[in-house]
Order: structure tokens, then sequence, then C-alpha cells
């Protein structure tokens, strides 16, 4: 009977993190980040409210992320082998199934926050079908706009999340939602650069691969330019705004000085601190400012 009881704990625990595998690279570059940000950008929040918004964000993650990875596997097998399918630990059908399941779990888990989170929820999924299924990555200005607004929507059901039961965004967290879609559609193909050679091979357009030298040129001038203005609109001290702008220019003059794969990765592990950062800073207003 311990036997039993042992093998059948060992394959729960196995689907588990299965299941927690097809958004193991999205832990440090969306879901620590969104959080975080969904904490600064609550108008009402107690540290326990944390959970709540970063399990919003990952049953949303989780959604997306099979939706993509079931698209295309034998790319994986190849670029991503230890992902679910092409390491084998479920099949395309079973992970297609769970893959709409998702769908309504989501909108119920929704429900629940009430209707901003419930509409948030709609248009996520609605652009993940937009994005996988009907292939809108493939075009570079899309997949940074349609990135962009899906990466809003998370920020906004993870932010009335973390206000608690029927909560709602307010003007400064409208402004905050704003502000971070349009710095991560301007910015995000810092994430595309260590994709580059592979992205060439499968035909994907990214900014890098349209436009090489301009891409990286434009993470040299964006990201100290948003340093600036983020510190600006949220009124950050001068020490403060001085030390954001200088990692800033450091993260962005990286992708115009090293362009190895090797160097590309490490500077995009660079550029998600910066985000990260910069979501700290309407928490920063809301403290120093906030009624």
């Amino acid at each position: 009977m311990f036997s039993q009881a042992q093998a059948r704990a060992d394959s729960i625990a196995r689907h588990l993190e299965t299941v927690f595998l097809f958004t193991k690279a999205d832990v440090r570059t969306t879901l620590i980040p969104v959080t975080i940000f969904a904490l600064s950008a609550a108008p009402i929040h107690h540290p326990s409210r944390a959970l709540h918004a970063a399990l919003w964000i990952w049953f949303h993650l989780l959604q997306f992320n099979i939706s993509n990875q079931i698209q295309d596997p034998e790319e994986d097998r190849k670029n991503k082998p230890s992902r679910p399918i092409p390491a084998e630990r479920i099949s395309v059908d079973s992970a297609a199934d769970m893959r709409w399941v998702m769908v309504p779990v989501c909108l119920m888990l929704s429900l629940w926050y009430g209707t901003q989170a419930l509409l948030a929820s709609i248009v996520f999924a609605a652009l993940t079908i937009w994005y996988n299924e009907l292939r809108g990555d493939k075009m570079g200005l899309s997949k940074n706009v349609l990135t962009a607004i899906l990466y809003g929507c998370l920020e906004v059901g993870g932010t009335v999340a973390a206000g608690g039961h029927n909560s709602h965004i307010d003007g400064a967290g409208a402004l905050a939602v704003a502000l971070s879609s349009t710095v991560f559609a301007t910015t995000l193909h810092a994430q595309d650069f260590k994709d580059e050679a592979g992205d060439r091979l499968t035909g994907r357009r990214t900014l890098p691969t349209i436009f090489p030298k301009a891409a990286r040129l434009s993470m040299m001038v964006g990201i100290p330019l948003w340093s600036f203005g983020l510190s600006h609109i949220w009124k950050t001290d001068m020490v403060s705004t001085i030390a954001f702008v200088a990692y800033g220019t450091f993260v962005g003059t990286r992708f115009v000085m090293y362009n190895t794969v090797g160097a590309d990765k490490q500077s995009c592990k660079f550029y998600s601190l910066w985000y990260s950062l910069g979501h700290l800073l309407p928490g920063y207003w809301r403290y120093f400012y906030g009624v």
C-alpha cells in the first residue's frame, strides 16, 4: 500500500512539474516583474495579496504558453528541448486539451476578482488566439504590439487581484499600465537578440532580424530615455533618478558593444532587472505622493 501511495505521489509531482515547465522560462522575465508591478500599482493592497496577484498572472501565462508551445513542437525539439512537449513529458494532443481548458479556468478565476479582471482575461484569451493560432507573432511590429497588450492585460488583472475582491484600478494605476505597456512595446526586442540566429533560420520576423543595427541602437537610446522619463513622471528623487538612468545607460550600451549570443543572454537579464526596477516607480509615487 505504501509503494502504491508513493507511486501516486511521484506521478502527481511529475504532472505538477510538467505544468510548471510550460512557464519556467517566464518566471524571471514576466511573473516576477508583473507581480512587483501589481503590488506597486494597486491603490490598496496588503503583502498577503502578492500570492493572489502571482497566481492570477501565472494561470494566464500558462494559458498563453501552452497555446504557444503546441504550435511548432519540431522547432522546440531543436532549440528548446527541455520544454514539456519535446521532452516527451506530455503529448501535443493532451497539451492542446489543456490549453482550451485553461480558458474557462482563467475566466472563472477572474470573475471572482471583479469586472476589470474579467475583461482583462477575455482580452488576453482573444489576443492569445491572435498571437498563436492566427500567427500574429510572425511579424516583428505586430508581435511587439500584441505582446505589449498581452503584457498590459497581465498587469491589469494582477493589479486588480492584488487589491482584493471586486477591486479596481484607479487613475494612477491606469497610467502605470499604459506606461509599462508602451515601454515594453518599444523595448521588448531586447529579448529577441539572443534568438536572432534561430529566428533567421525559421523565418520568424523580429526587429533584430529585420533591422539588426537599428534595433541595437534603439536599446542604447531608448532605455536611458525611458529611465529618465519614468523617473520624471513618477517624481523620484535626484539620487534615485541618476542611479536609474545610469543603470539604463549601462544596459542599453551593452546591446551595442557586445553582440555575441552569450552576451545577449546576459544583456537580457540586465534588461529584465531594469524593467523590474521600473515597475517599482508607481509604488514610490504612491508612498510619497499618493493620498
